[in-house]
Parts: structure tokens; C-alpha cells; sequence
């Protein structure tokens, strides 16, 4: 609906409030302030605004000596809740620097001592992002769009202005919860948020917490703006604004007294503190030890398992809603949380962490109301079985003395039994576990690796004295045969994890070495078997076969009757077919491995029995290895791949670059580093056991690579020499004795490089004489199949001449008879027979 507007004069009224000579025109400004109310009342014309907005500023100082004006201003701000009215679309950009000023300047009304004024300009912002369309429009205009007076209030850091006014509601409970509000909803905006930070919004909140509300809406309202500020704006910007001991004491008290309310929204509003407290915990800076709130949580999380009476839990009863549920999750996890910092070490051992833990490492007892419900049960068992091993390495001491080896051990028994279960595995952590046990034995195994992974004598011994291995290696064996039915990420990283615990427990030990050979080898020539094309399906595959490869060099090399086994059960035949694939990654691991059982003589001749794709052997592949290892590290080779760089024959193009460092005997140079980096040595090594003669399916290049091969060693003393040359000439001049010394063992290496030069020649010419050969033979194959296609197209040409040609077949015929003659015996025999041999009526000489 339509209505016609009489003309207002902005101008004059503007001239009217600045006149400040004379009092007596105090009732004809008013008068005239509410025509402007009035006139507008259907929301404010943006060619209007920039004059609105200096009214509003010359009625704000009117203020500090007329109170008359307070309800004018208020009614002028409450029309900013208005949406505005634009003539043409393009009005929107076009006053858009006008709109931002005058949105600024609202703000700026919160400075104005004014109780009325402060709630009106933050209920005006609220209608910001609550529009409510005029009932009746002003004639030819529009509203603007829903979004632009946020956009604008973006544009003129409204949020940071806001939140600086907070200073000017300290002690005025209503004002601050109204600014709470606008806030509230500005927060919304990650560019508000922004702002709000940079004014230090997340600290002045906090100390916010600590001030009388009987209506909660305090708490509830400043915790909301603290969470999207950390969901909008860089957390760790956030998190150092509340990391003074003040605000922590502030999160703290706030969180206490909630704890001890009864209301749903009490709890609800625990939690949200609870997520920002765990927030606060992941940072070393933030004092939550000092503040002592880190054993507040502590105390609640075990409280209930450990039931030993606190005074910092007084007033807490724990009543299994869905709140409880979700506080004694993050209560777990910010227990894990703090187990990364060294310093909660001894606040996690003195309120019984570990205990705590260890309740739930034990077959679900039928849960039921008024406890968990079983699903529930689940998720708080999976959850506390992964926060253990979190804290197990940190609490060893206590690890051992609550025998949780032993309750893992017995847990581990349950989830493999065929005890019936039906899991849910309806959480993050029972990802793989529903119908099944699988999550369960997947985070005890997680739990136990943990622990193991510090090498600790005290844990491993205890571990083998209750059996573990064995029964360590019946689970692998469950989970290969369930990998078998359907493979997943779970039980692969079950079987990974059992692996990795049977590497450390073995290693160094004959004794339990022997006992994983009597099951475990058998379990790692099914894994060494896998198809290559596994190990790119994403599943962790890869990781699995890694750790059989670490679980064989910890748990069965060192050992002669189980690398007796391993070779019988032909496990270097699959080392070498998986060598064959020369997957990067894997051919350092397997190189060392065959370098390290080549002691054992049954596996050279293995090696030597082996036969890849092809009739590939076992020598042809490591030279095939050596080529492209020196390809990636760029080792200059000419195309026949014979030594080029005579002085340096086996330097990469990383040695080169480098300068002449002169460095402490105890530091090892490139040339020494270069050793363990790449896999050439290990490559030598293993042809030391094969031998550099009579190797079978070498072709003449392979010869010329051997070469090298064969005087690697020579080449890396020359190396490591030129290198020691080079750092004495850096700083020092040699006394003639060692110079000569040093030039004698240059020219020795020089010598080398020319004798290997040469039998690479001498190969490549062997190979050169014997293709000629080979060139010559199949020359003289050609011309005698040439020879014999001449003969036979020469036969058929005199075939198609007899047949054709009557005189031809006649002379034919007669040559015959005088060969057929000319081939009798010229002796004659007495009462000889006579044999003719011409076939009556036959018309042929074929």
C-alpha cells in the first residue's frame, strides 16, 4: 500500500539542533524531531541517511544537559530497525559508503549515558537479521534486500564496536545482556567475528562469565558468540585470548556451578564450557594445571568408576541423560589431551586415571536402566580403551601395578571367543564393529602397541610370561582368516598392530624368536604372497606388508632354525618376485633383509635358483636395481652405461653440487651418508655372497654395469680420500710426505677407474664381435634361403615349359632316359634282370 509523504526539511532541522545560543528552542526542535519520526515511520530513505544520521549525533550531545531528547533519539535508532527504502537498485551501491557510516555511527550511540538509548540502538541491530516488512511503503520506494544492512554492518566493523561498549555496561546487567544479544547475532558472520577478536572479544566474554545472572541468559549467550568465534576464526587466535589464568579461573567457576545444577539447560550449557575447556587443554600455554581446573575434570571423569569421595566433585550425581553421556566423553577426551603434556603426568597418577580406565577393559555386564544402555556402554568402553593408550605410555609404573597387561591380555581372549555379541558400532570409535567384537579387539591391540613401543623390558617380560606371543599370533591368524572373507581398514590395521608388537617383543631374543617361528612364519610368506596390485587399493595394504617385512627382520633373522624354516618354506623366492616389482619404498627394506639372512648359505642358493618373468635371475635383477638407482641419483653413464666422469665414477649430482665443508671426524660426509641413503652398497653386498662370475642370463650390458658393481668399494675409498684431500687442502698445506701420500692413493684410484674402463671396452667389444658373427650367420641363412626360392621358382618355370611345349617335354623326357641310363652299372652281371623304367601309357616326365 501506497502513501503519499509531505516534505520534511532535513536541512532545517539540522540548523535548528546545532543552534546552541538559544534555550528557548527546545520545544520547537522536539516538535519538529517527532515530525521526522512520524514522516519516516515506514523506514528511512537511503538518500535520507547520511542528514538522519547527523541528527541523531546532534541529539545525542543535546542529551548530557536535556533529557527531553532521550525519547526522540530512541525513536529516531528504532527506525534503523526499519528496513530501508531505495528509489532504484542501484541505490544499494551507490550509497552503500553513506549506509556503513551511518551503521558505524549507531554504534557509536552505545557511548551515549543512556540506559533507553543503549537498549534501543541493540534492538535496532537485532532487527537487523529479524526484518519485518512496514505495513505501508512510501510512494516509489522498495526495501532494500533482506542481507544489507548486515553486509553494511560488515563493512562498518559494527561487531568490534560492539564489543568495545561492553566496558560501558560493566555493572548494568540489562544493557549487557541486550549487547550480549546483538552480538549474539552479528557472530553469525565470519567478517564480524573477525572484528570481534581483533577487540579482544574472547577474553572480555570470559571475564563476563563471572558476573550475577539469576536469569542464566549471561553464560548462555556469551558461550554461544565464544563457540562461532573458534568455529570462524583462527582458533589459536582465540584460544591465546583466553589463555590468561584470569579467564581460565572465570571458564572454571562458571563450569563448577553448572556442574551442581539440575536443569537440562545447566548441563547443556556445561558441555558447550567443557568443548572450550578442551580447546583451552591442547594448549601447553594455557594454565589449566595452575588454575587447577584440568583436576576438576580430571576428578569428574573418574569419579564415578573409582567412587573415592572429593570435595572438588561435592553436589555432582551423575544421572545418565544424554548431557551426562555426552560430558563423560569429552571429560575422556580431554584426559587424552592432557596425557601429551609431561607436566599432567603426576595430576593423571594421583586421581586414579589409570584405574578408571581400566574399568572398562572387561565384557560389556548387561547395562541397563537406570546405567548406560548397552549401545552406550559401547561407545564409553571404545572410548576409554583409546584414551589408554594415550596414557598407558605415560603411566607405565601404574600400568604395570594395575596388571593391565593381564586384563588386556584376558580381553583380548573374549574378543576372539565365540561368546555371542552384537555390537553396535554406531560411533567414530566403533567404525568396523557392528554385529561383531572387532572395535573392541582393535583398540586393546591399539593400547598394548602403545605401551610396547617404548621398548620397556619391564612390559615386554611381562607381556611373554602371560603367553602374549602365542596368543598374539592365534589373533593374527583370526583376523588373516576374516581378511580372507571381507577385507577392511580395521583388520588390517589389527594385523598391522599385532605385527608391530611381535617385532619389538622378539627382537634381541633367541628364545622368543623361535617361538614366533612355530605359527608366525607361516602367516608372513601368506602376507609376502599378496598381490602387488593390493598395495595401491588404499585399504592400508602397504602398511601391512611394511610390517611384515619389520616383523621378519626383528623376529626371525638372528635366528638359524627360524630362517631355516622361513627359507624352506621358499620366503626368499617371494622376497625376490616382490624386489621384482621395484616398488621404491620396498626395495631398501627387502635388499637389507636378503643382505642380512645372506649369511645363512641356503639363501645364496636360493637366489641363485630363482627365475623371475622371463627366466629373469636373480643377478640380472639387482643390476637392473643398480641402473635405476643411479638414473635417480644422477651418476653420469654414457648410453652403453660405461664410467664417464673418470675422477668421480660413482659421485651423484647432489655429491657435485656440494662445496668442501671440513667437518669433525665424528660427523659422517656426503661420501659416507650416501652409503646408507641409497641401496647401491647393499646391492654390492649381495653380490659378495653371489659371486661376480658364471652368472647366468647376463647379457654383454649387464657385464658393463658389473663392472662397477664389482669395484664399488675400490671407487668409495677413492671418494672418501678425495674428500679427506679436499678439506686439508681447505685449511691446511700438506707436508710433502703426506702430499705425496695423498697423490699416490689419487693416482691408485685413477688406475682403478682406467682397469674397469677397459674391461667395460673389452665386454662391449666381445659383444660387438659376437653381434658380427651373429650378422654374418644370419647373412649366410638369407642367401642360402634366397638359393633355395631361385631353385624352386626355376623348377616350376621348366614344369610349366614341359607342360606347354611339346618339343620341350620330348627333350625332357629323352634327358631322363639318358640319365636313367647314364645311373646303371656298367658291369655286366650274367642272367642280370632287366627292370624297366618307364610306366606304360604314362604321358609325364614329373
Amino acid at each position: 500500500q501506497n502513501t503519499q509523504s509531505r516534505s520534511v526539511d532535513l536541512n532545517h532541522l539540522i540548523a535548528l539542533l546545532a543552534d546552541s545560543d538559544s534555550k528557548d528552542l527546545e520545544k520547537e526542535q522536539l516538535k519538529n524531531l517527532k515530525k521526522v519520526v512520524k514522516h519516516f515511520e515506514n523506514g528511512l530513505p537511503l538518500k535520507d541517511l547520511a542528514q538522519i544520521t547527523e541528527i541523531l549525533n546532534l541529539c545525542a550531545e543535546k542529551m548530557h544537559e536535556q533529557e527531553a531528547f532521550t525519547e526522540p533519539l530512541c525513536e529516531l535508532v528504532k527506525l534503523f530497525g526499519l528496513p530501508f527504502q531505495k528509489r532504484k537498485s542501484s541505490d544499494e551501491v551507490n550509497y552503500s559508503v553513506e549506509v556503513s557510516q551511518s551503521i558505524a555511527q549507531l554504534g557509536y550511540l552505545m557511548r551515549v549515558p543512556s540506559s533507553q538509548v543503549k537498549i534501543q540502538v541493540c534492538k535496532s541491530i537485532v532487527s537487523f537479521y529479524n526484518v519485518e516488512l512496514p505495513g505501508k511503503l512510501l510512494s516509489g520506494y522498495q526495501p532494500t534486500s533482506p542481507n544489507y544492512k548486515i553486509q553494511m554492518a560488515e563493512a562498518a566493523g559494527l561487531a568490534e564496536v560492539l564489543v568495545l561498549s561492553l566496558a560501558l555496561v560493566e555493572n548494568q546487567l540489562t544493557e549487557k545482556l541486550w549487547v550480549l544479544k546483538a552480538l549474539q547475532h552479528l557472530s553469525t558472520s565470519a567478517i564480524s567475528c573477525g572484528q570481534m577478536v581483533k577487540a579482544q572479544a574472547a577474553s572480555r566474554l570470559c571475564l563476563c562469565l563471572k558476573d550475577a545472572d539469576p536469569s542464566g541468559q549471561l553464560v548462555f549467550r556469551a558461550s554461544d558468540i565464544l563457540f562461532n568465534l573458534l568455529e570462524k576464526v583462527s582458533k589459536e587466535e582465540v584460544v591465546n585470548q583466553l589463555k590468561s589464568l584470569e579467564c581460565v579461573h572465570a571458564l572454571k567457576e562458571v563450569f563448577v556451578d553448572l556442574t551442581c545444577g539440575f536443569r537440562r539447560c545447566d548441563h547443556q550449557l556445561r558441555n558447550d564450557l567443557l568443548v572450550i575447556a578442551t580447546l583451552l587443554t591442547e594448549n601447553p600455554a594455557v594454565p589449566m594445571i595452575e588454575s587447577g581446573f584440568a583436576k576438576i575434570l580430571v576428578v569428574l571423569a573418574t569419579c564415578t568408576e573409582v567412587k573415592l569421595p572429593s570435595p572438588l566433585v561435592k553436589g555432582f550425581k551423575l544421572t545418565y541423560s544424554d548431557e551426562d553421556f555426552e560430558m563423560k566423553k569429552l571429560l575422556f577426551n580431554v584426559i587424552g589431551i592432557l596425557s601429551k603434556d609431561p607436566s599432567a603426568a603426576q595430576l593423571l597418577s594421583e586421581n586414579h586415571v589409570m584405574p578408571a580406565l581400566l574399568y572398562y577393559v572387561k565384557q560389556n555386564q548387561k547395562p541397563g536402566f537406570p546405567d548406560w544402555s548397552a549401545a552406550q556402554y559401547e561407545e564409553l568402553q571404545l572410548h576409554a580403551i583409546a584414551v589408554l593408550a594415550s596414557v598407558a605410555p605415560v603411566l607405565v609404573d601404574k600400568y604395570l601395578s594395575c596388571q593391565a597387561n593381564t586384563l588386556l591380555l584376558v580381553f583380548l581372549e573374549w574378543c576372539v571367543s565365540q561368546d555371542p555379541f552384537f555390537g553396535q558400532g554406531n560411533s567414530f570409535h566403533g567404525t568396523g564393529g557392528r554385529g561383531n567384537k572387532l572395535a573392541q579387539m582393535h583398540y586393546s591391540l591399539r593400547a598394548l602397541r602403545s605401551v610396547v613401543s617404548l621398548y620397556d623390558d619391564a612390559v615386554s617380560i611381562n607381556l611373554c610370561d602371560q603367553g602374549a606371543i602365542s596368543q598374539l599370533l592365534d589373533i593374527l591368524n583370526y583376523a588373516a582368516d576374516k581378511s580372507k572373507e571381507k577385507e577392511g581398514a580395521v583388520l588390517l590395521e589389527i594385523q598391522v598392530d599385532i605385527l608391530f608388537i611381535l617385532s619389538v617383543l622378539c627382537e634381541n631374543d633367541i628364545h622368543r624368536k623361535e617361538l614366533f617361528s612355530c605359527g608366525g612364519i607361516g602367516i608372513l610368506i601368506s602376507v609376502f604372497k599378496m598381490d602387488p596390485r593390493r598395495l595401491y587399493s588404499g585399504l592400508g595394504c602397504s602398511c601391512l606388508l611394511f610390517s611384515a617385512l619389520d616383523c621378519l627382520w626383528s623376529c626371525v633373522i638372528g635366528c638359524y632354525f627360524a630362517e631355516d624354516c622361513f627359507i624352506e618354506k621358499q620366503g626368499i623366492f617371494l622376497l625376490l618376485d616382490l624386489l621384482a616389482v621395484k616398488e621404491k619404498n620396498l626395495c631398501s627394506i627387502i635388499l637389507g633383509i636378503l643382505v642380512e639372512i645372506s649369511d645363512n648359505p641356503k639363501t645364496v642358493l636360493h637366489m641363485s635358483l630363482w627365475r623371475g618373468k622371463r627366466a629373469q635371475t636373480a643377478a640380472n635383477l639387482l643390476i637392473q636395481l643398480w641402473r635405476q638407482e643411479e638414473l635417480e641419483l644422477g651418476v653420469k653413464r654414457d648410453q652403453y652405461g660405461r664410467i664417464v666422469d673418470t675422477k668421480r665414477p660413482i659421485a651423484t649430482s647432489f655429491q657435485k653440487q656440494q662445496k668442501v665443508i671440513p667437518v669433525p671426524a665424528s660427523c659422517p660426509s656426503f661420501a659416507i651418508m650416501e652409503i646408507s641413503e641409497s641401496i647401491r652398497a647393499k646391492i654390492y653386498s649381495l653380490f659378495c655372497k653371489l659371486g661376480f662370475e658364471n652368472l647366468p642370463g647376463l647379457s654383454p650390458t649387464d657385464f658393463v654395469t658389473l663392472a662397477i658393481i664389482q669395484h664399488y668399494i675400490d671407487f668409495k675409498i677413492g671418494e672418501v680420500w678425495s674428500e679427506i684431500s679436499a678439506e686439508i687442502k681447505e685449511e691446511f698445506r700438506p707436508v710433502t710426505s703426506d702430499e705425496r701420500t695423498l697423490k699416490h692413493i689419487s693416482e691408485v684410484s685413477e688406475y682403478t677407474v682406467s682397469m674397469v674402463v677397459a674391461l667395460q671396452n673389452e665386454a662391449l667389444e666381445r659383444q660387438h664381435h659376437q653381434e658380427i658373427q651373429e650378422e654374418k650367420k644370419a647373412y649366410k641363412e638369407i642367401v642360402a634361403i634366397q638359393t633355395e626360392k631361385e631353385r624352386v621358382n626355376k623348377s616350376w618355370e621348366n614344369f610349366l615349359t614341359r607342360t606347354s611345349n611339346y618339343e620341350a617335354l620330348k627333350k625332357a623326357k629323352r634327358l631322363q632316359e639318358t640319365l636313367i641310363e647314364a645311373s646303371r652299372s656298367k658291369a655286366h652281371i650274367q642272367n642280370e634282370p632287366y627292370h624297366s623304367t618307364d610306366i606304360p601309357k604314362l604321358h609325364t616326365t614329373v
